[in-house]
């Protein structure tokens, strides 16, 4: 009798709900496609505000592993969550409940608000949210040295591309299936418009097959790449990892698609040579095209308006300092590290001014930066034979990658102590 009195002290059952609503924020959070670190700090902030008495978490790309602990007692729990995708919004609305929470806070009152928020549906329907991502391709295609027929051939292609995408993953069809049929959708209606200007300009469309490449940016999985290398400079190497892998195939299966549909139809991935245009000319249009590119992006992420117009003007700022710094001769991979940085220290001081996440600003104002279009150039060059170009683009975009990490990382040493030292 005396044993059993003793465990009834303990409340086995509240902590059994008090980790429960613990691991239910994990996996929340988890699936707005935040980084590991983010989710373990959250699920820590909760677990204090319950009364808990400490909280370990092992997070992973699509798993939750925590124990709860209270007095001798502790519970081990395990969780999937197969949804990876990214939602800025959602993520906004759960940093601000873990944020706001303080201690004595009740199991009762947190579910009720991730209830609300779960509950939450996107911003933005699913034609604006083509757009966002038309907005975004048709940037990146000016910055990629495209012309005014660039710029309309990928907008009208990459809208139409995102609308399928966003079609079949609403679905739940495989995620690399659908972005192999989403890169074939974008490559062949960016074919489609070029014919129709050749049947119409006379021939005027041959120049201007480059651009199908831009066509395709906007499956260029920026956030898990963001993520997975701030979760490595975090040294949690089985998320990272995981984070980067999971990249990688995103990325191979719309370069498959890519060189699948070059090598049917002989458009060339060749990069075009940019326009000769005055130098102020230049920086304003760089200027737009960099605010427009960011902010397709971080719509097309479902961000609030005023997150995305913050995440556009940090995107704007620093993306301009890389291109410009690279045409006075510094380094591409120096240039992106430094605009990087420059992102990550904006980021640092525009986001708790505005009361947002950080990530919700600095990885759409990097993404732009991402070099996708090299990634794509050097699966074809691969497929097709041409060694050399498949070397000297991947080679080009492994580097610039590890630069936007570096980039990042050291911003959050410079302004968040818990990156700075490894406690």
């Amino acid at each position: 009798m005396s044993t059993q009195s003793d465990e009834d002290a303990l409340e086995p059952v509240e902590l059994i709900r008090q980790s429960s609503t613990v691991l239910r924020i994990g996996k929340a959070m988890l699936a707005t496609g935040t980084g590991s670190y983010r989710v373990k700090t959250a699920m820590q902030q909760v677990a204090r505000a319950l009364g808990l008495d400490r909280h370990e978490a092992h997070v992973t790309l699509t798993e939750i592993t925590t124990t709860s602990h209270r007095g001798p007692i502790f519970r081990t729990e395990v969780a999937e969550v197969r949804s990876i995708g990214v939602n800025a919004h959602r993520l906004g609305e759960l940093t601000n409940l873990v944020n706001g929470l303080r201690p004595g806070a009740t199991v009762a009152e947190v579910n009720t608000e991730v209830d609300r928020i779960e509950a939450l549906g996107p911003l933005y329907p699913a034609l604006a949210n083509a757009l966002f991502a038309a907005m975004a391709c048709g940037a990146f295609a000016y910055l990629n040295k495209g012309g005014p027929i660039e710029v309309i051939g990928v907008f009208l292609a990459a809208g139409l591309g995102q609308l399928v995408r966003r079609f079949f993953l609403h679905r739940k069809i495989n995620q690399f299936g659908v972005t192999m049929v989403a890169a074939a959708v974008a490559c062949l209606v960016y074919l489609l418009f070029i014919m129709a200007l050749d049947t119409w300009a006379g021939g005027v469309g041959h120049s201007h097959e480059a651009g199908f490449i831009s066509a395709v940016l906007f499956l260029v999985p920026g956030f898990p790449l963001v993520t997975g290398s701030l979760d490595l400079a975090k040294l949690d190497f089985s998320a990272g990892v995981a984070r980067i892998v999971y990249a990688m195939l995103i990325l191979i299966s719309a370069a498959l698609s890519v060189w699948a549909v070059s090598w049917m139809t002989g458009l060339s991935a060749e990069p075009a040579v940019a326009a000769e245009i005055p130098a102020l000319l230049q920086l304003g249009l760089r200027l737009v095209a960099s605010a427009v590119g960011v902010l397709g992006f971080a719509l097309m992420f479902n961000s609030p308006l005023r997150m995305a117009v913050a995440a556009a003007g940090i995107g704007m700022v620093a993306n301009v300092l890389r291109l410009e710094l690279a045409d006075v001769g510094v380094a591409v991979q120096a240039a992106t590290m430094i605009a990087t940085l420059v992102v990550g220290l904006l980021a640092a001081y525009v986001a708790p001014t505005m009361g947002i996440p950080r990530i919700t600003v600095s990885v759409p104002a990097v993404v732009i930066m991402v070099p996708g279009a090299a990634a794509y150039r050097a699966v074809v060059g691969l497929n097709n034979g041409d060694v050399e170009a498949a070397v000297t683009s991947g080679v080009q975009a492994v580097f610039v990658t590890i630069s936007i990490a570096i980039g990042l990382a050291a911003a959050r040493m410079l302004t968040d102590r818990s990156w700075a030292y490894d406690r």
